[in-house]
């Protein structure tokens, strides 16, 4: 049995070794928080998630390689320097979301300057946060163990934030208020590293005070973070804001002034109340009417209710299907006195099914999310057939909305058309953006479908696109229902007239793999500035 008496026992962590990874969990946890708000930020405000997304981590990830390098450095009264790091992460890291915002609304100019340059040094303070914790708990844990056991807590702060983020975090509280969170998380590092090493700081006080003044900022902040969000947007938006809501997929804010109400999604102008009519009149009726009598209909997209609002005029229509991604847009045009009154109380209509899920998996059979479509021997219904579907979608402005212009989704919309039915899709302008509006066209035939483009002016928008996608050549109507604001029998077959400043030029399909519509729309309305 001498075996058994030469082997080790198992070590029981001591205190300060626990409470020491439980930090380590903390950094970690605050770190990707801050680098997440600030590409939610940029993708919000600057477009192409992926590039934002892509530049802002590869600029976190550089400078938390400065901040390890740069630890070296730090020899003597390692807890010290830990605690005004922690601080500095704190106030830094907490009031980046808050200053990213009032940036935007005050000096656009300097905006990518203070993103990159928040990034750059909250990275280079967390990349000095980790080596310094390991170098403090070598003093309780051997080597062999250090390592695994501080990359272990790493990796858990990282994975339960990466979670929470999108799923609680941000729909709960908001990006200004989330980061503050996080730096008060990261000031309580502060304030337990104050306690455990108080014999060991030879300033006591004086970093007492600074714990207290940096909790006392963050809190403060934490407080206000609603009038920060209304100084910022207010003067962004410049006319009131009487509904604001931020959602796991986008920023929706509805103003009103003297032209009515106006609804942005991540900043981006949806509907001007003065002239919606022109824009949703046009998407919806060639197409209804050319039809004739639709009984059913899909709007992709859309939440907002106008463009339902515009289906329900016919008589006809049995059913309409509604498939929005958020279920805020749903909720707040269905429920908002206001809003309501805007889209006639369509969401309400007894006609109207609602499904909150992504468009493109919709159309792949997954009507209900998370669950499995097919099983062993069984039989899987017939996917609904539609006499029309409406398509309104924002802009090709990043690659998670631009999957929605490809190929791949044009080919499944497709097999949800029934043989004399229409789509009709919102297309970007023509005039503006000529090359990505024909850039659809061709890709909708790319699949076998016949491309019948149109525009109209909306001016809110200035001259706006749309295509008619169908499997048999599409008609002019000889009527259109009563009461419409804008368009009329006599007008209608101006729309399908292409000024040659806006007549079809050679473009490439838009595909999944390419994607090459998103960085054609960046390209064309990034020439379009102040």
């Amino acid at each position: 049995m001498q075996h058994l008496a030469d082997a080790p026992s198992r070590r029981t962590p001591r205190p300060l070794e626990v409470t020491l990874l439980a930090s380590v969990f903390v950094v970690a946890a605050c770190g990707l928080v801050y680098e997440l708000a600030a590409g939610a930020l940029a993708s919000y405000l600057l477009g192409d998630s992926v590039l934002q997304f892509s530049t802002v981590i590869g600029c976190y990830l550089f400078a938390m390689g400065i901040g390890s390098w740069l630890s070296r450095f730090f020899e003597r009264q390692l807890p010290a320097h830990f605690l005004r790091i922690e601080l500095l992460v704190a106030l830094a890291g907490g009031a980046l979301p808050g200053l990213l915002f009032l940036s935007n609304a005050y000096i656009p100019g300097a905006f990518r300057f203070l993103l990159y340059g928040m990034v750059g040094l909250v990275g280079i303070l967390v990349g000095l946060e980790i080596p310094l914790v390991m170098r403090i708990l070598k003093r309780e844990v051997a080597l062999k163990d250090l390592v695994s056991q501080v990359l272990t807590f790493d990796y858990l702060g990282a994975l339960a934030v990466s979670v929470a983020f999108p799923l609680i975090l941000v729909p709960q509280l908001g990006l200004i208020r989330t980061g503050l969170l996080f730096g008060l998380l990261n000031a309580s590092v502060g304030f337990w590293t104050l306690w455990v090493f108080r014999h060991e700081l030879r300033r006591f006080a004086a970093h007492a005070w600074a714990c207290v003044v940096t909790v006392a900022l963050l809190a403060a902040g934490f407080a206000m973070a609603d009038q920060i969000t209304t100084l910022a947007e207010d003067k962004f938006y410049h006319d009131r804001i009487v509904l604001a809501a931020t959602s796991p997929y986008q920023r929706i804010v509805v103003t009103s002034g003297k032209t009515g109400h106006k609804l942005y999604l991540n900043g981006n102008l949806q509907f001007a109340e003065r002239d919606e009519y022109r824009y949703h009149e046009s998407l919806v009726h060639p197409a209804m009417s050319a039809y004739g009598a639709p009984r059913r209909v899909a709007v992709l997209g859309g939440g907002d209710g106008m463009a339902v609002r515009e289906v329900l005029k016919y008589p006809s229509v049995e059913s309409v299907t509604l498939v929005e991604l958020d279920p805020n847009m749903t909720g707040l045009f269905a429920k908002d006195p206001a809003m309501a009154q805007l889209n006639g109380g369509s969401l309400s209509s007894p006609k109207l099914k609602t499904i909150n899920m992504d468009a493109f998996q919709w159309l792949q059979g997954k009507e209900v999310p998370g669950t499995a479509t097919e099983s062993a021997g069984a039989v899987l219904p017939e996917p609904e057939m539609f006499d029309v579907i409406i398509v309104d979608f924002p802009d090709p402005t990043n690659f998670s909305i631009g999957k929605l212009y490809t190929n791949t989704f044009y080919a499944l919309l497709a097999q949800r058309l029934s043989a004399s039915g229409y789509a009709v899709i919102q297309t970007t302008s023509p005039l503006v953006a000529r090359q990505s509006f024909w850039t659809v066209a061709n890709t909708i035939e790319s699949v076998g479908l016949h491309a019948t483009p149109y525009h109209a002016n909306v001016p809110s928008f200035g001259e706006w696109g749309y295509i008619i996608a169908s499997h048999r050549p599409w008609h002019m109507p000889a009527s259109l229902p009563d009461g419409l604001r804008f368009l009329s029998p006599p007008t209608l077959p101006l729309l399908f007239d292409f000024p040659k400043d806006m007549a079809r030029v050679p473009a490439e399909v838009n595909r999944l793999s390419n994607q090459v519509l998103v960085t054609t729309y960046e390209q064309e309305w990034g020439r379009v500035g102040p």
